[in-house]
């Protein structure tokens, strides 16, 4: 809803409203209902209120409604907000009209989320095999002597005078009779037309192939755009005074860009401001995402002295598509969910959530297991959407370590995801374009860096944004092949960490192979590595994560070719060790054992 309110309704809240229809046991249980209500006034989320029609038939499932709350009504949840509540009795057929009537009205004039508590009942169990006697036999006694809906308001109408008994049987035959021909039609039409959802705001797109992800689609960007782009955003107007530290961040942005060294923040920002100079919208929410967590995207400031808002991707061209960014609410399970129905409605613009830390996906695996993940199988639904989850050891402990790598490598197949562990700004960049250059629309999940924002290496030149496209693999390119005894293939942070060792102890047999895209796997790019290292008698994965973590078992079941050693941390319950002695121990003894398999004389080694 919130997406077709801002681009298809130009913001009128009046135009759309969305409904929500829950059941009493689920409004009062679910935590996401909590955290949904939370967000109803916020700025990144309202929708101009919702209706929520509450389904109180008193039981859930086979739970007495005793059982299944602490609060008086099911509908409580709502005085958190102080939205208004209508208790209304669903025997009372004209008393449900009009609260549905008041309801809107209600919304349409104060723009909040008003609730309405259909108070009914069951009649029979769960579904068609549920006997509900068996938990409520007291309750059902009584529910099998009640009269339906339709009985009771017919029996109103025939006292009142406003309808005759036969009347009411002949409308009921009719209706009846009706739809038993509609029924017979069904059966007998053959023509029945399937609807695809790639119709509508989905129009240009397809279903994906397998050979769409052989290659990347073109996404690099003239090299003078670039430069003006840049230029635009790293840009402060001099009529409003700012913070010295971020005038200084910008000043050294603009130097980046001079000295063709990018680092990290800027490719992020350059791809987004590529995409709205070219017309694609973008929606990017989540915890602390304006500034960024780490202080490196910096994408809203505020003015000193009034806490005035400037956002300079805003600022690029006057017929450029609009850039939204939005800190969240402390929540993930519903603020990925509400991203995700976003991105549903916006296919042709980028929908980006951002975890705090990539831990704390898990707080909302519910929606990347149901949703993310599946929709495509199950419902042919198809999303676009942007997980940025950073990733990265650096021995800050066991919750701000691991994004869970393999739970999401567990979660692919069918071409149903992208998984990407990007080591250079550059890669990121084409990454990000590649989400809508391309005719198809896939979630993709990119494991972000925290150290490798000011890592001095994790940077990339003006070119690599120009004439390349998305490297699901990056080669070693400063290795002699044919020297090479050992391959060690990695991803993310880690490179630079072996790269460093490399450089300290001048070993010159060993190749670092870094896998830029973990999923779909990189084949064809692959089988190039391995011929082109074909005397190397060792091959090695090397990762950061414990041996039952990480992408391991992923890369072993799909990197057949050649036979792989793991060197990483041991298996381990936890994700990563609170100590940070222990944790650079760990570190080195990764960097010891994969540097153990280099021939080059010892009398090098000097880490």
């Amino acid at each position: 809803s919130r997406a077709k309110i801002e681009n298809k309704y130009q913001g009128d809240h009046h135009r759309i409203s969305p409904l929500l229809i829950h059941g009493d046991a689920s409004i009062a249980g679910q935590g996401v209902v909590y955290e949904v209500v939370q967000m109803a006034q916020l700025d990144g989320y309202k929708t101009g209120g919702t209706v929520h029609i509450v389904i109180n038939n008193q039981v859930g499932f086979t739970t007495n409604y005793t059982d299944g709350r602490s609060s008086t009504y099911c509908t409580d949840v709502a005085k958190v907000t102080l939205c208004p509540v209508f208790h209304v009795n669903a025997d009372d057929v004209e008393a449900v009209v009009y609260t549905c009537q008041l309801a809107m009205e209600f919304r349409q004039q104060f723009h909040q989320d008003v609730f309405i508590d259909l108070l009914g009942y069951r009649k029979y169990g769960h579904n068609e095999g549920d006997e509900p006697r068996f938990t409520q036999p007291v309750l059902y006694k009584a529910i099998a002597k009640h009269p339906n809906p339709r009985e009771i308001y017919l029996k109103k109408l025939m006292e009142g005078g406003v309808i005759e008994a036969n009347l009411a049987k002949s409308m009921e035959k009719e209706f009846k009779q009706m739809l038993q021909e509609r029924l017979n039609e069904s059966k007998q039409d053959e023509k029945a037309k399937v609807f695809t959802f790639m119709e509508g705001d989905w129009r240009g797109l397809r279903e994906s192939k397998d050979s769409d992800f052989n290659t990347a689609p073109k996404t690099g960007v003239p090299g003078k755009q670039v430069l003006e782009i840049a230029a635009r955003i790293n840009h402060l107007p001099e009529d409003k005074q700012f913070f010295k530290k971020v005038v200084k961040i910008f000043n050294d942005r603009q130097q980046m860009v001079d000295n063709d060294r990018l680092d990290w923040g800027m490719c992020e920002l350059l791809a987004y401001g590529t995409l709205l100079k070219e017309g694609f919208p973008i929606r990017f929410s989540g915890q602390d995402v304006e500034r960024g967590t780490f202080s490196h995207r910096h994408a809203v400031l505020k003015i000193e002295a009034s806490e005035e808002e400037y956002i300079p991707l805003n600022h690029i061209h006057k017929d450029q598509a609009k850039f939204q960014i939005y800190n969240s609410l402390l929540s993930e399970y519903a603020v990925l969910g509400f991203d995700y129905g976003y991105s549903l409605a916006m296919p042709f613009g980028l929908t980006v959530w951002e975890a705090q830390f990539g831990d704390f996906s898990n707080g909302a695996q519910i929606i990347i297991d149901q949703f993310i993940s599946s929709s495509e199988d199950k419902w042919k639904r198809m999303s676009g959407l942007v997980l940025l989850l950073p990733h990265g050891y650096e021995g800050q402990g066991a919750e701000h370590s691991s994004a869970r790598v393999e739970r999401f490598l567990q979660l692919c197949a069918e071409d149903n995801l992208l998984i990407v562990n990007c080591t250079t700004p550059a890669n990121f960049f084409h990454a990000l374009r590649r989400q809508l250059h391309k005719n198809i629309r896939k979630p993709l999940v990119v494991f972000t860096p925290k150290s490798l924002l000011r890592h001095p290496k994790c940077v990339s030149t003006l070119a690599a944004l120009t004439g390349e496209k998305f490297q699901p693999v990056l080669d070693d390119p400063e290795i002699d092949p044919s020297g090479v005894e050992t391959v060690v293939l990695c991803s993310g942070k880690l490179y630079y960490d072996l790269l460093t060792r490399r450089e300290a102890t001048k070993v010159h047999d060993i190749a670092l192979v870094r896998i830029e895209q973990l999923y779909p796997f990189p084949y064809i790019q692959l089988n190039k590595i391995f011929s082109k290292y074909e005397k190397a008698t060792q091959w090695l994965w090397a990762q950061e994560e414990p041996e039952n973590m990480g992408p391991w078992s992923h890369v072993l079941r799909y990197c057949t070719d050649v036979k792989l050693k793991l060197i990483s941390r041991p298996a381990s319950a936890s994700p990563a060790s609170g100590s940070h002695k222990r944790y650079e121990k760990r570190q080195k003894a990764i960097l010891d054992k994969v540097f153990s398999y280099t021939k080059t004389p010892a009398k090098a080694k000097g880490a």
